[in-house]
Order: structure tokens, then C-alpha cells, then sequence
């Protein structure tokens, strides 16, 4: 029996998603094609592959079986195609990128225009997620956090400037409540906190005598999203712990009050990153290029210690090859 490769890549992508509608999004198809092309598969074989119900999709048996012979050899025929993209005078392709909602606004949005303007072939598709992600599992080919947050096994270039967080407030809340005098006194004030997708909620980072500080807060508020945050504490509902790059003009015009400047961590870098010791696509290749570019093109900066990076310590970090995460 002869089986196409793609009704079988269809059938591993289900069963790594454990879901029709993300393999789907994967594939750039619809979900009902996916759930025709699985049905053929498991009729032309004779047996199911996959349990269905209204809320979940898992393999069988005879699919377990089946999906850990076939993903190492689905691999070997992806990186065999990849050899072959390697060759093309000009990168041309699809090139996926995993990255942090704050990431893909501070760092990688100023970047994506110039390069694709630059590599007019290549199309960057970027899905934000601020969990852990196993970007060789899911499809990526490069994904972007903090350093601290990767596996030794992956390659971490540094994209953007150097970035650091802040603590700000609104004039009017400060004058009703008056101005923390350390961080220590954080617990005291309302503070709008910020919880990470595995349930785990942050604790505030700061430097005493050069010596890492961390701050359990509490307040009304919690939200997984910065600019909530920052429109948060906009309207006076408490003192926030975000991004300096993105309360700039708030502070420039009088919105915020940056609090606590003597105990903030130094700034630190988000990296791409992507898996050392596998084939470099070319689409890739030229991206790590262009950003490796632009970082010798901007003014050097002394980042120092390592900054204050919310990083989800919730669960088990998986940013790489069964790997690392934010």
C-alpha cells in the first residue's frame, strides 16, 4: 500500500495537536478537510487512529504507535527540502516565528519592514504567545525571549535594544496614597498584578545593594496583557511593573510617575533563538543576518546585570527541543 506523505503529515499534525482546528491553522486549511483526509487515511488502513469526541481528539494505540515512527521520518524529509532551499540564489519561503506578545511590539515589529522589504520572497508569519513554547514541536523556526528563560541546546542571538521594566503610577493615585519609600513597602499599595498562562503570578523584581529582590504584590487587578496594565494604571488603579519603552510618552506627558528608580534591575535583551545542530533554512538564515546587521548598527549599550524578566516559572520550561520557555 502507497501512502502520500501529505495525508500522513495531516494525520501527525492532528495527533500533535490533539486538535482538527490548530492543525488546521497549521496547515492553512479548514478543519472538516483535515477531519475527510484522516477519516480516508484510517479507512485505506482499516484502523482508527484517532478517538473523537465534541472536546478532544487522541490518538489510539495503533496512532501512538504510528505518529513516533512517522514525526522522526516527516523530520528527515523536511530537512531534506531544506537542503534544497539552502541552494536558491535568493531566500524565498515562509519563515514562523514564535514570540511574547511585548516582544513582537517592542523588538520585532520596528524589524519586520525593513526585512521584508529587503527579502521580498520570504513571508514572516508570527503567532504571538506569552506561555512556553516548544517551537520544534509546533512548527517554528525560531522563537524570541529572554536568555535566562532558554535551554543550553538552542542558539540565542540578541534582536532589538536592550529593554527593562519599571514601576509607574498615576499622579492622582500617588497623591491619595503617597509614594512607596522601597519596594518592601509594595505590599501596602494596590498593585496591579500580572499572572502568566500557567496560572503562575509574577513577583516583582528589583536590586538591593546589588543583591536581586523579589516582591510578592497584591491589589484589585490582575491581568496577562501589558497594555491593560498600563491603561490600569493610567486611570489611578494602582501602581504597575511594565516595560520602560512603553510608558515613555505616558511619563513625558504627566500620565505616570516612574517610581522606586534606585532599586531597578539593568536592562537586559530578548534573543531570537532557534535549535543549534539542526539544518538553518535559508528564510532563517537571512533573518539572523539581517538582525545580527542591525544590532552592529546601533549604538552599543551596556546592559549590566541581568534585568528584571517576567518569566513563567509556573510549569516546566519548554522554549526549545522538549526545552525552555517564557
Amino acid at each position: 500500500m502507497i501512502l502520500g506523505l501529505d495525508e500522513l503529515g495531516i494525520f501527525a499534525a492532528v495527533a500533535r495537536h490533539r486538535s482538527f482546528r490548530k492543525a488546521a491553522d497549521e496547515r492553512g486549511v479548514s478543519a472538516s478537510a483535515l477531519s475527510h483526509a484522516v477519516r480516508g487515511l484510517e479507512e485505506r488502513l482499516g484502523v482508527r487512529l484517532l478517538n473523537r469526541t465534541t472536546r478532544s481528539v487522541t490518538p489510539t494505540e495503533a496512532g501512538q504507535r504510528l505518529l513516533a515512527r512517522l514525526d522522526p521520518a516527516l523530520r528527515q524529509v523536511a530537512d531534506a527540502l531544506l537542503d534544497l532551499t539552502s541552494l536558491q540564489a535568493v531566500p524565498a519561503g515562509t519563515l514562523r516565528l514564535n514570540v511574547p506578545r511585548p516582544a513582537a511590539r517592542l523588538v520585532l515589529a520596528p524589524l519586520l519592514a525593513h526585512f521584508v522589504a529587503a527579502h521580498p520572497r520570504i513571508q514572516v508569519e508570527v503567532v504571538t504567545n506569552d506561555g512556553l513554547a516548544d517551537i520544534v514541536g509546533d512548527g517554528f523556526d525560531a522563537g524570541i525571549r529572554f536568555h535566562e528563560s532558554l535551554d543550553a541546546d538552542m542558539v540565542a542571538v540578541p534582536i532589538g535594544p536592550p529593554v527593562r521594566f519599571v514601576t509607574v503610577a498615576a499622579p492622582a493615585y500617588l497623591a491619595a496614597r503617597g509614594m512607596p519609600r522601597t519596594p518592601r513597602a509594595l505590599p501596602d499599595y494596590a498593585c496591579i498584578g500580572r499572572r502568566f498562562p500557567s496560572g503562575h503570578l509574577y513577583a516583582w523584581e528589583f536590586q538591593s545593594d546589588g543583591q536581586p529582590l523579589r516582591i510578592a504584590v497584591q491589589g484589585p487587578l490582575v491581568f496577562d496583557d501589558d497594555a491593560l496594565m498600563i491603561q490600569a494604571a493610567r486611570d489611578g488603579a494602582g501602581i504597575a511593573y511594565v516595560y520602560e519603552m512603553q510608558i515613555a510618552d505616558d511619563v513625558a506627558a504627566g500620565r505616570l510617575v516612574t517610581l522606586l528608580d534606585r532599586w531597578t534591575m539593568p536592562p537586559s535583551r530578548f534573543f531570537l533563538y532557534y535549535p543549534r545542530g539542526r539544518h538553518m533554512p535559508s528564510v532563517l538564515r537571512a533573518f539572523v543576518d539581517f538582525i545580527r546587521a542591525d544590532d552592529r548598527a546601533a549604538p552599543s549599550t551596556d546592559s549590566g546585570a541581568r534585568a528584571a524578566t517576567p518569566t513563567d516559572t509556573g510549569k516546566p520550561r519548554r522554549a526549545g527541543r522538549g526545552g525552555a520557555g517564557q
